[in-house]
């Protein structure tokens, strides 16, 4: 049964926040921007109580069709209600100050459910948040509530169809309900792009941030690994997972990185980032971006007619900002895409135990969770669990053949892009995300056409999906990606794309089509 809870006005009372000012004009939430919605709060004409009222309402009315969050934090309103009162008394912590946030339902929160969208793990909250929701906390943010995710970030089944999990059941794309939100990371992106939330924190191991915000017609930025800590998040490999953000437009996106950003000495690669001071993404956005960059088109062509036009108009795009454009294919791709998948069989097997055991009362083992899903009348009613049952059997990370796989889908991955940067001289490498989202069906799976996730989510490299362009009524969007720590970079060069080609329209909620 899907969980809704939605918290009154007179929890804001009994915190003993001041009631908001009568009936203002209900903001354009699809439009606004944290900057524009920060000025309001900041000159009294919003609070954020208001603000997450007006999202909670839509929840309650917009996601009877999207179904793209399953559980409201009960608290939302006091959160709210606290922002404002640190605001009126010159303490606001951060960027972030009285903007709601919904987090993908694999991301620890305390008190409240986190499920990875499985039922084996409902009603045992975690005893603490993950380092990203207290980071986002530390910045000011209202935890609004869970997302709803394919369950398990996809990695039960062979055959599994994204964004159905046993908590949440099915969630649709809003642009057309009867279509596939594409991604683990699919209630994330149908709620940012269906205005239930500011922004929404994905998760990623291979194409679970871009795939649904290209499909849903928003932003995603996959970070590089370890610039967002992973503690408290629900694994499948340490070696590719990694968290981000999806907005509806590029300094949201941005300015919510900049908050999850950090090292965190639980999670080793975070180590790794080379800035000593947080980078403030926001400000490093340059609208002339795109002047004189060097970009590598990696088109894919001849798969799909629709992203082969949207492509095309990228490139033109690209051209009239002063972009020089060089076509461009990225080599080893079968090679990673082999060695891949085997390796994230070893380092699920290894890593999703590892974080069960920080859970209580919650099965301790892919073998318990295995033997749950048999049981549950809910659980194996759309697909298997063929993914489970091989990780039981599959190779140890000391195995020498593992470790040969990951070093082949690593090294490969990396130098893929790398050496398609160098010999080009480019600055990024640009690409399809997604093509059209296919019709939501059960039994065979998605019906996957194309997308270019892997060579930087393998490498461990940033990746940003910006809506680029339309097939009928369903979102294309085009990626931008580079080098490892290049963020900043990759960041600027999708926001002057934005500003350049600003074609994101909101969605209508058709039925089918």
């Amino acid at each position: 049964m899907r969980i809704l809870r939605v918290v009154t006005l007179s929890l804001v009372l009994a915190v003993g926040a001041a009631v908001p000012a009568p009936a203002a004009p209900a903001l354009d939430l699809d439009r606004s921007t944290i900057p524009q919605l920060q000025r309001l709060m900041d000159r009294g004409k919003l609070s954020s109580v208001r603000l997450t009222g007006q999202y909670l309402d839509r929840i309650r009315t917009v996601d009877r069709d999207v179904r793209a969050v399953p559980a409201v934090d009960p608290t939302a309103l006091a959160q709210a209600a606290a922002s404002d009162l640190r605001r009126r008394t010159g303490h606001a912590r951060g960027a972030l100050e009285g903007i709601p946030v919904l987090l993908k339902d694999n991301i620890d929160t305390r008190g409240q459910d986190t499920t990875a969208g499985s039922r084996a793990l409902s009603g045992k909250p975690p005893a603490a948040d993950a380092t990203l929701a207290r980071k986002l906390r530390a910045a000011g943010a209202v935890v609004l509530g869970k997302a709803n995710l394919s369950e398990w970030a996809n990695f039960r089944s062979t055959r599994s169809t994204s964004g159905w999990s046993g908590v949440g059941g099915q969630t649709h794309n809003p642009y057309v309900l009867d279509r596939n939100p594409c991604g683990s990371s699919s209630g994330s992106g149908a709620a940012v792009a269906a205005s239930l939330a500011q922004v929404a924190i994905g998760t990623e191991t291979d194409g679970s941030i871009v795939c649904p915000a290209g499909a849903n017609g928003v932003v995603g930025a996959k970070p590089s690994l370890g610039l967002v800590s992973r503690t408290g998040v629900v694994p499948i490999s340490a070696e590719q997972d990694t968290a981000g953000p999806m907005a509806r437009n590029v300094v949201d996106t941005a300015i919510t990185l900049s908050a999850l950003q950090g090292r965190d000495p639980a999670d080793p690669p975070t180590s790794d980032y080379p800035a000593d001071q947080p980078t403030d993404y926001a400000r490093e956005l340059q609208p002339g971006a795109l002047k004189g960059a060097r970009i590598g088109l990696w088109r894919q062509s001849g798969i799909n007619t629709e992203v082969d036009r949207v492509v095309g108009e990228a490139a033109e795009v690209l051209r009239s900002r002063g972009a020089e454009v060089v076509d461009v294919e990225l080599p080893y791709q079968d090679q990673v895409g082999a060695a891949e998948g085997a390796a994230l069989l070893s380092e699920f097997a290894r890593d999703l135990p590892a974080y069960l055991k920080t859970r209580a009362g919650v099965p301790q083992s892919i073998a318990e969770l295995v033997e749950f899903n048999r049981r549950d009348p809910v659980e194996l009613s759309k697909f298997g669990q063929e993914l489970f049952e091989q990780a039981l059997t599959a190779p140890g990370t000391d195995d020498p053949g593992y470790r040969e796989q990951r070093a082949t889908a690593t090294s490969l991955a990396r130098r893929s892009i790398d050496e398609t940067l160098t010999a080009h001289d480019l600055d990024a490498i640009l690409s399809p995300t997604n093509s059209p989202a296919w019709k939501t069906a059960y039994g065979s799976g998605d019906a996957f056409e194309l997308g270019s996730s892997t060579p930087a989510a393998v490498a461990g490299y940033p990746n940003v999906s910006v809506p680029a362009g339309y097939a009928g009524e369903l979102p294309i969007g085009v990626s931008l990606f580079a080098g490892r720590w290049a963020d900043a970079e990759v960041l600027s060069l999708a926001a002057a794309f934005e500003q350049a080609a600003p074609v994101r329209r909101a969605p209508r909620y058709l039925p089918g089509g």
